[in-house]
């Protein structure tokens, strides 16, 4: 039986009707082979089944029955919208020469193995007909980003999208929402008077020429394309004086129509640098953008998040920590009026705080150490000459350092730095203890020759006073009495020393010691209110 099957379908195709091909199976020699035997083993006779015409109602209800169960079963083609019919004419039955009539039961058994292959076939038939109808009739929905873009014609419209303000209404003007984040401080020239930065700025803003529906597209909800595929706000940092563009030129288009671009962009801004209080300063540089190419009317910049929002991602990713310290920043928005039109502007004002930690170690403290070392020459023991070396070695080593910081300082400021005062003042302090110097060993030169005059006047007096005669007593007294403070000492009694004399030429110069520290202590003093000015100064 199952030769025969196997020979029946390898001769016959499956749109062929089942009931044609049981008849065929039926009328074929194996089958009335298989059947013999079958005959055999259950000891019946076949009946030779006889050719009978078929009334026509049996067809017709034969036909109503398949398509019942055609409908159950959902059997339907899809395939270009047409549907198949299956439908086949009712068996006829022809004698086979040769082969006994079959009994009904074989029979039965027989179209009952039949009807498992028919449904066998159809359930084939269905899921072969479902593919192929969900093949041909679902719609076209190809999942990528080519589609989006043959949608808006991207590919295939010019450069004038690029150019053209995207306003559907002409009375509501284009809002370009920004956020700003400072991620270093790369140099800081006081010379020059100009700032680097290094900042991401994100722009985002809405086109409604440029919309699709995410569900025409599996969900597709985004897209990414160059920047200048569409118009894009153009801006202009007003304090730029060089710097270098972005090389992220692609920007984020949602299905609603938002744009979303993100530019890094490393710039030099110029800068008023207030450098009074150097190295304790603070310094505030504003970094302001705007579009002068459309008036308010037409297009209005925003921020989209708050200052301290900004900063705190800011000091979150800052990436430097060098000389400058990033405190604080502000946000100002303002319109600016030029030519009777106005325009959005925003203003990042940064502030940054210098760190003096360097600067003090280089500059100040080796010139506090100077002057302290100048101040011990000053007093101490050693002689004059000696003094003087020591303290013009000393401001020559002052000068290097101020030569250090006249190349960091500008060359031109409102109000001199408050470290240039301090070097000036020290570097004339320093002087002044050299002239202080110079004095106290000319006045000390100075008496030296006034002491051999006073000598020589002691000898010509005393000679004077013993060739007068004593004409009274009163002349005689004052002679004695003057002859007795002008005589030499005399050697004392047995000892052999000069007794104290009432006279020394030593006591005439007594104002030395108090000239000297007078001198030094007046020194000190100013040394004293000067650093305590210039501290106030730097403080306050």
């Amino acid at each position: 039986m199952e030769k025969a099957l196997d020979s029946e379908r390898r001769g016959h195709r499956f749109d062929l009707c089942p009931r044609a091909r049981s008849s065929a199976l039926l009328d074929s020699p194996s089958a009335s082979t298989s059947l013999a035997g079958i005959s055999h083993r259950t000891g019946e006779s076949l009946p030779t089944k006889q050719p009978e015409p078929v009334p026509a109602g049996h067809e017709q209800e034969e036909e109503e029955e398949e398509e019942a169960r055609r409908r159950r079963n959902g059997e339907k083609e899809r395939g270009n919208g047409a549907t198949r019919s299956l439908r086949c004419s009712p068996p006829v039955m022809l004698p086979t020469p040769g082969i006994a009539p079959r009994p009904s039961r074989t029979h039965g058994t027989i179209r009952l193995l039949i009807g498992e292959q028919e449904t066998m076939q159809r359930v084939l038939i269905a899921i072969l007909t479902f593919s192929l109808g969900t093949a041909g009739t679902a719609p076209k929905y190809l999942c990528t980003y080519y589609d989006i873009v043959d949608y808006l014609n991207i590919s295939s419209h010019d450069k004038l999208h690029t150019y053209i303000l995207p306003k559907a209404n002409l009375k509501e003007p284009v809002e370009v929402k920004l956020d700003f984040m400072l991620m270093a401080i790369l140099s800081v020239v006081e010379k020059l008077q100009t700032v680097s930065f290094y900042f991401v700025l994100n722009l985002e803003w809405k086109n409604p020429l440029a919309t699709w529906n995410p569900q025409d597209f599996c969900n597709i909800s985004q897209i990414i394309l160059p920047l200048d595929t569409y118009w894009s706000p153009p801006i202009f940092i007003l304090e730029r004086v060089d710097g270098q563009s972005s090389d992220m030129n692609y920007m984020v288009l949602m299905h609603n129509g938002s744009f979303n671009s993100t530019r890094p962009l490393q710039v030099t801004l110029t800068c008023s640098l207030i450098i009074l209080k150097f190295p304790f300063d603070t310094q505030t540089c504003n970094l302001s953008i705007a579009s002068f190419l459309y008036p308010v009317r037409d297009l209005v910049m925003k921020t989209r998040r708050t200052a301290s929002e900004s900063m705190k991602d800011s000091q979150s990713f800052f990436l430097t920590d060098g000389e400058w310290k990033f405190t604080n920043l502000s946000i100002i928005e303002r319109t600016e009026t030029m030519d009777d039109e106005g325009f959005s502007v925003i203003t990042y004002m940064i502030s940054m705080e210098r760190r003096p930690t360097l600067y003090i170690l280089n500059l100040i403290l080796p010139t506090c150490a100077l002057y302290l070392l100048d101040m011990a020459v000053l007093f101490g023991p050693s002689s004059l000459e000696e003094k003087i070396n020591f303290q013009i070695a000393i401001i020559l080593g002052s000068s290097m350092l101020a030569v250090i910081l006249n190349n960091s300082l500008p060359t031109s400021s409102n109000k001199p730095p408050v470290i240039v005062l301090f070097f000036l003042g020290t570097f004339l302090l320093m002087i002044m203890a050299v002239l202080d110097t110079f004095f106290l060993l000319y006045q000390h030169r100075k008496s030296r020759p006034l002491d051999k005059v006073l000598r020589r006047f002691q000898r010509h007096v005393g000679a004077e006073l013993a060739k007068t005669p004593l004409r009274n007593q009163p002349v005689t007294h004052l002679a004695k009495e003057g002859l007795q403070h002008l005589s030499p000492p005399k050697k004392a009694e047995g000892g052999g020393q000069p007794a104290k004399g009432h006279w020394r030429p030593q006591e005439q110069n007594s104002f030395m010691p108090v000239l000297e520290k007078v001198l030094l202590y007046s020194h000190f003093f100013l040394s004293l209110f000067f650093f305590t000015l210039v501290f106030v100064k730097w403080s306050s």
